[in-house]
């Protein structure tokens, strides 16, 4: 798979099917999967940040890389605690990747550790590449992986992993997240719901790869899941700009406290209650947390944007910005576990 990712840094196991897929605008696309083509059967066209939406990108990445470093560090000293020097790093492609390449970089300066670190497809709805797993597991131990991705909105990529690795009783399905804010997770950094810059772009911040791919007339039984590489947007690029950005701020100093969860609520408690409020059938139209509210923004046809605040400019600054561009209005909803929750629009309403 052709990337912009150091081969050091992260072993890409995806098909790369460049020039085979026709990307769809947002609408045409939005009408298929609703109509109940699988969103894994095509691909969406990247959205081109305006100089607005990066400047608020930017903003957004000094104002917490430093919280991102310490979340990585967090979730890295409790990886270490429990696996060891034994650690396969398996992230979920494609927002775990820069997430899976900080924590190896942490392990591996902090304790002074080889950590192998691979990268997957795992797809609502379809489950794990299981050609990929078993690759790795040709290669580890079981007792070794730990799945990463960046954050949690209601647990359903969770909810997917832990029914895929009932088939692999050895490993462990828990993900190891920077933010859990649905409360799901087996080790986060921090409950809070917080901004991880990298979600605000799509290729360009994740090795200039697509979102990933399965469809059976293009990836056969013996492939991995697919993915497209965007070597157009070779010049905007910020892949590395952000994961240098995070590193700087790396503390190896001791071992974080670990944060206290105050709550049973679920992220899935509290998107009932937005189901039930909103009259909406489908709880796959909402999406909570910043992380995937940023993405209905990007590359789906949003509803309402609901927020805990209209002058959260510290943690919604490009969702504002990315919501007037989209001719949304975010609404003052009171969120529990989130600052943010997309609705996706139910074209069946129109």
């Amino acid at each position: 798979m052709q990337t912009s990712y150091l081969s050091k840094d992260v072993t890409i196991l995806l098909k790369d099917i460049t020039g085979l897929v026709t990307p769809l605008p947002t609408a045409e696309r939005e009408k298929l999967i609703q109509s109940g083509v699988h969103y894994s059967e095509m691909l969406p066209l990247e959205y081109e940040p305006s100089e607005k939406y990066l400047k608020a990108y930017y903003d957004a990445l000094s104002r917490y890389a430093e919280l991102t470093a310490k979340a990585v560090g967090s979730v890295s000293d409790k990886i270490y605690a429990e696996k060891g020097s034994n650690i396969t790093l398996v992230s979920l492609a494609r927002a775990g990747t820069p997430i899976g390449i900080l924590i190896k970089r942490f392990l591996e300066s902090k304790y002074k550790i080889s950590v192998p670190h691979y990268t997957i497809s795992i797809i609502r709805g379809k489950g794990i590449d299981k050609n990929a797993v078993n690759y790795i597991l040709e290669r580890h131990s079981a007792e070794s992986i730990q799945f990463v991705d960046g954050w949690t909105g209601k647990g359903a990529i969770q909810r997917q992993l832990d029914e895929a690795i009932l088939d692999y009783p050895q490993i462990d399905a828990k993900l190891a997240v920077l933010s859990d804010p649905a409360n799901v997770a087996g080790k986060c950094g921090t409950y809070e719901d917080f901004l991880i810059a990298s979600s605000c772009l799509n290729s360009t911040v994740s090795g200039l790869i697509s979102r990933t791919f399965f469809r059976t007339d293009i990836i056969k039984p013996d492939d991995f899941h697919g993915a497209v590489y965007y070597g157009e947007l070779k010049n905007k690029d910020l892949t590395y700009q952000f994961i240098e950005s995070v590193e700087k701020y790396f503390d190896f100093s001791g071992n974080i406290i670990p944060e206290e969860n105050n709550s049973s609520l679920t992220g899935l408690d509290e998107v009932k209650e937005i189901a039930e409020k909103f009259s909406i059938s489908d709880i796959n139209l909402i999406k909570p947390s910043i992380g995937e509210a940023t993405r209905v923004l990007l590359r789906r046809v949003p509803y309402k944007m609901l927020v805990h605040s209209l002058d959260d400019y510290e943690h919604l600054g490009h969702i504002y910005q990315l919501a007037e561009e989209k001719g949304v209005k975010p609404e003052i909803y009171p969120l529990k576990r989130y600052k943010a929750c997309g609705l996706i629009k139910n074209l069946a309403d129109n």
